[in-house]
């Protein structure tokens, strides 16, 4: 009986513990927008999943309860077009298309915690459903004629100032003329509450070039918006709750995707009844090598209470107005808090022309990153392409980047230290007994712009901060030329090269996963020890000379030289 009440009494130690643990966690939720499944994945939205991801594994460092979300956007006319074209059911080809961008961030190694796909109707049409009905309960959906001009392309209505010389300015083609009754969205009850969201800060919008172009569309003055199109239309949809003759216009359903995955709309009971059912995508065989967690989701209506609001959508140029006007006016509309930050970054074109099939300059993410490795990959995207900004891809280009940065710089850095390492012969543990020196200085002063830069999405920046540091660890073995060097000022220089390699591998880790890991098995070869650096967080981790570096072994080069 003195056993069981001492086991009881540790377990609610331990409960509590725990729960003061994770009271302290900041939590970080982090979204990209869902691609729209009408074709396989280009190098645009492989750009966008590693940039979330970056700072999503950036986040982790930090020790906050992260949650990190992509997903796709499966319906509308240009989906079931596209698959009538091709000759097969259009929830056959969305299955394919949506597992093709699952194993895109698969192997682009990214660590998202969930995927929502906007056919499944336990998950998501559950919280579109709810989502209009909250929002014909406010009073803001009503039933009008539309007449003017809808896009297929852009899954957009247009009009007459949006279009240059009769032409939607991004698909270079005469939208259709339109004229049915569907229902409304009071969006221009929401404009001047979403311009004091904006101008207050409360809604930050980044870059501030962005934030300008949003502000400049509201106080132009906002339109209601067709929210439904008449099912004999759109048949390939989420259908407007209580008449089954209309289906939600695509960006109604798809926006309602950042509380859809968190559970919103579902009880506790219908989230653990569909937590024991997998997904059947139907894949074929060469896609069955999905991560397992991404073929069973298994959130719960717990999340929206836990992670909502978002703290941050990452976004394209060209999807601002749905997400910086109507996605805010449905959440006011709705009673919903709103997102703290949206991040909009540019486009990539190939060799300074816009990627398209008809002018043969599309680039596949797969193909590069199979070539040249996803690290690779990973690093021109986030360093070469100014992250609030348009940037440029090229082969030639690439490979230059490749052998300078990769192969010549941070590659060749760690092969130089950790051979030092060998060569010097060191019988004992190699940990700092020596003064403070000029790099525990720098570090600090690189640690701090890199947090700066991070935390205000400016992911090139960052990688440019870390590369200049490579550069003065590689100036100080010059200067130093350790293999000449006797005695402690040699175990001095060789540390300070050890330890500055060690917060290299964690500055690139949100960055470059997999060269992180690489270097980290070379300064650790023992596993445990290796298990105590990995469990660090990042306070722990920037800290200097607190690491013991114990039979230290160069590995295989991190980027081979093409």
């Amino acid at each position: 009986m003195i056993c069981n009440f001492k086991f009881g009494a540790l377990f609610n130690v331990l409960k509590i513990t725990k729960l003061k643990i994770l009271s302290f966690m900041n939590k970080f939720y982090i979204t990209t927008s869902i691609a729209y499944a009408n074709a396989a994945p280009h190098i645009g939205f492989a750009m966008e999943v590693c940039q979330a991801d970056a700072l999503a594994r950036y986040h982790r460092m930090k020790g906050d309860d992260v949650f990190f979300l992509s997903g796709t956007d499966e319906n509308g006319i240009k989906i079931k077009k596209t698959a009538e074209e091709k000759k097969i059911g259009t929830q056959e080809f969305v299955d394919e298309i949506s597992a093709k961008f699952q194993l895109l961030l698969n192997t682009l190694n990214v660590s998202n915690n969930d995927f929502i796909r906007t056919t499944d109707k336990n998950k998501h049409w559950t919280a579109a459903q709810k989502l209009w009905q909250k929002l014909a309960e406010a009073g803001d959906i009503y039933k009008s004629e539309y007449e003017g001009y809808y896009c297929v392309g852009c899954e957009a209505y247009l009009t007459e100032k949006d279009l240059v010389n009769g032409e939607c300015p991004n698909h270079k083609k005469p939208p259709e003329k339109i004229r049915e009754e569907n229902y409304f969205f009071k969006l221009s009850k929401y404009g001047d509450k979403i311009k004091d969201e904006i101008e207050s800060g409360r809604l930050e919008i980044l870059p501030e070039s962005r934030r300008n172009e949003i502000l400049n569309i509201i106080k132009g003055g906002l339109k209601d918006v067709s929210f439904s199109r008449p099912k004999k239309v759109l048949d390939w949809g989420v259908p407007v709750p209580g008449d089954d003759s209309q289906t939600m216009y695509v960006w109604c359903d798809a926006l309602t995707n950042y509380i859809s995955a968190l559970g919103y709309g579902e009880s506790e009971v219908h989230a653990l009844a569909r937590n024991g059912k997998a997904n059947s995508y139907r894949l074929k065989p060469e896609l069955q090598t999905l991560k397992p967690e991404l073929r069973t989701s298994k959130q719960s209506a717990k999340n929206f209470q836990k992670y909502w609001p978002a703290d941050v959508h990452i976004i394209g140029k060209d999807i601002l107005r749905f997400h910086a006007a109507i996605w805010p006016a449905m959440l006011m509309s709705a009673e919903l808090l709103l997102p703290k930050k949206i991040f909009v970054h540019g486009f990539i074109t190939s060799g300074g022309q816009k990627i398209s099939k008809s002018l043969g300059n599309v680039v596949d993410p797969f193909e590069v990153a199979d070539k040249y490795s996803v690290d690779a990959l990973r690093y021109y995207l986030l360093k070469e392409i100014p992250s609030g900004g348009d940037g440029d891809f090229s082969f030639e280009r690439f490979e230059e980047v490749y052998q300078a940065d990769l192969a010549n710089g941070l590659g060749n850095l760690t092969a130089r230290v950790l051979a030092l390492a060998k060569i010097s012969n060191f019988q004992f543990p190699i940990s700092n007994q020596f003064p403070i020196s000029n790099f525990q200085t720098t570090i600090n002063e690189v640690w701090e712009k890199y947090e700066d830069t991070l935390n205000n999405f400016k992911l090139n920046e960052t990688l440019n901060i870390i590369w200049k540091f490579i550069g003065v660890c590689d100036e100080y073995v010059e200067k130093e030329k350790p293999w000449g060097l006797e005695g402690d000022r040699k175990r001095e220089v060789v540390f300070n090269l050890l330890e500055s390699l060690r917060q290299i591998a964690w500055m690139i880790r949100p960055f470059m996963p997999e060269a992180s890991d690489k270097i980290f098995k070379q300064l650790f070869t023992d596993e445990e020890n290796r298990k105590k650096e990995m469990n660090k967080n990042l306070d722990e981790a920037k800290e200097w000379g607190k690491t013991e570096f114990i039979n230290v072994k160069k590995g295989e080069s991190l980027f081979m030289r093409l």
